[in-house]
């Protein structure tokens, strides 16, 4: 939320922030009485109250829009990208005291609760951009398809859990990369490094802000973001790239 009111200082944090604690409210009520184990259960009153209730859904009319991506505007608008949703789903599941998580899935972000029962451990995976539809092994086959073109079975790597923070990243990931489709390099720089506030050792970003800078001609910036992610990957074709954006930068200063 505090990204949020940094990308739109316009905005009414605090309708927002109301609505937060009332979806939390109203899925412990919601929430009395269920089993357990009943994670279809709980998926349905997630739908319910996220999207029978509130409306949320994706936008798959601009999908591109920036607002799809700002968490206050997608409480407001009710309509977001599939991690922007995500967030608010989590929030609630997580008020019910469920165990919920993201799962960064090839080209799209799903959902997931977890449980348990005697037979082991149980998951069950929504598609919170569809409304929380519920996707079974041959949906996720099929949408690994279209990402590789090819047969492949969904298994651990693809159903990985995220953490928080992971999918905090994956949100910013998506803020920046619409404001440098369109032109907004020194904001796609100032959203990088509000990443590296939350991942500060994370290579591909030191890259990313030092090509920020460079395309700025932010010269000394792009040579200090430059030099940290040699230090975090100092070989490698990203390397050595980076050292030639270097030298060309140090030409520029002599």
């Amino acid at each position: 939320m505090q990204l949020a009111r940094i990308n739109t200082p316009d905005a009414d944090w605090r309708a927002a922030r109301d609505h937060l604690t009332t979806i939390a409210r109203d899925i412990v009520e919601l929430s009395d009485g269920l089993a357990p184990d009943d994670l279809a259960g709980r998926a349905g009153v997630l739908a319910g109250l996220m999207t029978g209730r509130y409306g949320y859904r994706g936008d798959t009319e601009q999908y591109d829009d920036l607002d799809n991506a700002n968490l206050i505007r997608v409480i407001e608008r009710r309509r977001g990208l599939p991690v922007a949703l995500g967030i608010l789903w989590l929030h609630a599941a997580r008020a019910a005291g469920w165990q919920a998580r993201g799962i960064n899935f090839p080209g799209h972000f799903l959902f997931a609760l977890e449980g348990n029962s005697p037979d082991g451990k149980l998951l069950i995976v929504l598609d919170v951009f569809r409304g929380g539809v519920t996707l079974d092994r041959s949906d996720l086959r099929r949408m690994l398809r279209q990402v590789h073109g090819q047969a492949a079975e969904p298994g651990p790597k693809s159903l990985a859990a995220m953490t928080s923070r992971d999918v905090l990243l994956r949100l910013q990931v998506n803020i920046k990369s619409r404001l440098v489709m369109i032109g907004e390099l020194q904001p796609a720089l100032d959203c990088v490094q509000d990443m590296l506030r939350l991942a500060p050792d994370t290579a591909i970003l030191w890259r990313e802000a030092g090509q920020l800078h460079h395309r700025l001609d932010q010269v000394e910036g792009a040579l200090r973001c430059y030099s940290r992610f040699l230090q975090l990957v100092p070989r490698g074709e990203a390397a050595t790239r980076t050292r030639e954006a270097m030298a060309e930068l140090r030409a520029r200063l002599n």
